[in-house]
């Protein structure tokens, strides 16, 4: 901006922007110097400068009040020319106002995740904050914070005694699945067994209700109920159910994790899938005694069998666009103001959505984003993908959207089998082409390193961060071991910031390992099924001692390494404050993974700053960073509050100085 600032500061000060728009004119004239070009912006002082002045204007017969206030017109029109053509965009002066406007915030109760600066922030809150425009100016005290404030410019704003915190990061979400409309008109409960499932689907009639696609498309039942109704050898296959509930359409019905779908015979037909139909990379074919498919699709084959009832179209792309404004809504009213959409289907268009929204509606893009780009596992052509995937990549640290990381799957869900793992199941599904019982992979570790060599550096400081789903223990130590064959700690380029999520069994010996090769560990703890409760659940699939050990948090924070919480919506609560609440309830009489309120806050703002490349933008609340934070009605950090955190309300979300939800009802 070539503006000179201490001129826009003399404009503000002197002639208050209220009367500019309308109201009197002060009587004291001050002349704005210093246009960018370095010439004064002429204005004239008092109409004794007009009476002696050869300016036309000034000749004409008028008398001295019109003459001083056509004057007043025109300095004033000089000025907002100037201003117009330094500053390009600002043609609103109410816009104008507001980017140079301060906010102080008083008598609030701050904490700052200031963990560079102070260990002990937590025993340290702030009373005041200082904003101006998108950035933090000062955090301290309410006495200095007022030396800031300016008489008739400035907002001052009384938090009244309430908690302000960072930004919530998000690091693994689906906002656009979770929220598009297209994702299924059949609403399922994780309650209901199929048959009763089946029966619902047709006295609602949802089946006559899809937009966006000529499939049917439905979600939300348990992948639990699917194995109690498979175990009984009596029961009709999942197909005949389907078949009976929507007999002429092509049907899916997606369970609740996400890592299975329930079809009907057109689907299959559709899908050219058949009782000689091999399993395809990361997917498996359920198929009865008789050898013919069942109607359910296990991991990467549910995902393929998606992807022909998503064909980019306009009406789906309309749909999934309104279902991402949505999802952004959602997102603020949480307090969250960075994202990791976590699987981004681009050959669905799903990028496009984003960039779309961004480009027309910057006003609801109200987050930083960065999206993971979709590793199709299918695509046997490894070299075709990897150069498709370096024509997506954008890294532009201003952007509010980018796409440097890469999505891949190294297994499946411990529920299915299909997790892998480093000793056998203890129960067997007996599922075609699991035959050791030990899961799968989407991707082999070969294959994954293969990808790692080619894209964490592909230029000088271009590369994406891998963002790898791995739940069992035989997953964590192979794609491990794929980025520590490309692990260089002496690299002078761009340093990658892989991680691992969900992270859900990890071998003693792989947990030093996360430290050592510099491998961000992400995890979910909002679901209930993460808790000592759900323990006996995971102990019939891989015995006690690994149950007792799942989900490891408080061991990764302990050995050093870099972690961080986050939902996985809509797979569980979007809330953060569920998370935090869960993430210090994580023990009982045989083990304890649970951590502080402190760490978990940490986790969720300042170490997923770090993940997504911008801990020098925001992430904690100190001057020079950006203003991304939010209200609570609920001091967190206060232990007598410990058991009432899942009810913390949002206030007001700020992101980059802008309130984009507030409610203090």
């Amino acid at each position: 901006m070539k503006l000179s600032l201490i001129s826009l500061a003399l404009f503000f000060t002197q002639v208050n922007i209220g009367q500019l728009m309308g109201k009197p004119i002060r009587k004291t004239h001050t002349s704005l110097y210093s246009s960018g070009s370095g010439k004064p912006v002429q204005t004239a002082r008092s109409y004794f400068d007009c009476l002696h002045s050869k300016n036309l204007l000034c000749s004409k017969e008028n008398n001295h009040e019109e003459i001083r206030v056509l004057h007043r017109k025109l300095a004033l029109q000089e000025t907002l020319e100037h201003l117009n053509k330094e500053l390009g965009a600002a043609k609103d002066i109410e816009l104008l106002r507001t980017t140079t406007m301060r906010k102080i915030y008083v008598n609030a109760n701050i904490y700052a995740v200031d963990v560079d600066n102070d260990e002990n922030w937590n025993s340290h809150p702030k009373e005041a904050m200082v904003v101006q425009g998108k950035q933090i100016q000062y955090v301290g005290t309410n006495a200095e914070a007022e030396k800031y404030y300016r008489e008739g410019v400035d907002e001052w704003v009384d938090i009244k005694g309430y908690t302000i915190i960072p930004g919530i990061h998000d690091v693994h979400a689906h906002p656009l699945e979770a929220s598009s409309s297209v994702g299924g008109t059949c609403h399922l409960s994780e309650d209901d067994d199929l048959e009763t499932i089946g029966q619902k689907i047709k006295i609602s009639g949802c089946a006559n209700k899809q937009v966006g696609t000529d499939w049917v498309l439905g979600h939300g039942h348990s992948i639990t109920q699917v194995l109690h109704y498979m175990n009984d050898s009596n029961n009709r296959s999942p197909k005949a159910i389907l078949d009976e509930a929507i007999p002429n359409k092509p049907a899916i019905m997606m369970e609740q994790t996400s890592h299975s779908v329930w079809v009907n015979s057109k689907a299959l037909q559709l899908a050219g899938i058949n009782r000689d139909t091999p399993n395809e990379p990361g997917g498996i074919i359920w198929k009865d005694s008789n050898g013919e498919p069942n109607g359910i699709l296990l991991e990467n084959a549910g995902i393929s069998i998606m992807e022909l009832a998503m064909e980019p179209n306009a009406e789906l792309d309309q749909y999934n666009y309104e279902g991402l404004k949505k999802g952004m809504k959602a997102l603020s009213m949480n307090g969250i103001t960075s994202v990791c959409d976590a699987r981004s289907f681009w050959k669905w268009g799903h990028d496009k959505i984003w960039e779309t929204l961004l480009q027309e509606e910057p006003d609801k893009f109200n987050v930083r984003a960065i999206l993971s780009l979709w590793a199709f596992p299918e695509e046997l052509d490894d070299q075709k993908q990897i150069s498709e995937l370096k024509k997506l990549y954008t890294d532009n640290n201003n952007s509010r959207l980018r796409k440097c990381q890469i999505k891949f799957y190294s297994d499946g869900l411990l529920q299915t089998t299909t997790a892998a793992v480093l000793e056998k199941y203890k129960i067997n599904l007996h599922l075609q082409g699991l035959e050791a019982n030990n899961g799968m992979n989407y991707f082999t570790q070969d294959r994954l390193a293969k990808y790692i060599s080619q894209l964490q550096n592909f230029d000088i400081n271009k590369g994406f961060d891998f963002h790898v789903h791995t739940i069992g223990d035989r997953g964590v130590r192979e794609t491990l071991n794929a980025i520590e064959q490309n692990y260089d700690a002496q690299n002078p380029w761009r340093r990658p910031r892989h991680r691992l999520t969900h992270v859900e069994l990890v071998s003693k010996n792989d947990i030093p390992r996360f430290r050592k090769l510099d491998v961000i560990a992400d995890f979910q703890v909002a679901g209930n099924f993460t808790l000592p409760d759900s323990k006996s659940e995971i102990a019939e699939l891989v015995g006690w001692e690994k149950a007792d050990q799942n989900i490891p948090v408080k061991s990764l924070v302990e050995s050093g390494a870099t972690v961080t919480l986050s939902s996985d919506w809509d797979v569980s609560e979007l809330n953060p404050f569920i998370g935090i609440q869960h993430a210090i309830m994580r023990r009982d009489r045989w083990s304890d993974q649970s951590i502080s309120v402190k760490t978990a806050l940490e986790l969720y703002t300042i170490n997923p700053a770090y993940l997504m490349r911008q801990e020098d933008k925001v992430g904690s609340l100190v001057a020079g960073k950006e203003a991304d934070f939010v209200v609570i009605n609920v001091d967190i950090l206060d232990p007598q509050m410990k058991h009432y955190i899942a009810n913390t309300k949002v206030f007001e979300t700020v992101f980059q100085g802008r309130t984009v939800y507030k409610n203090y009802s």
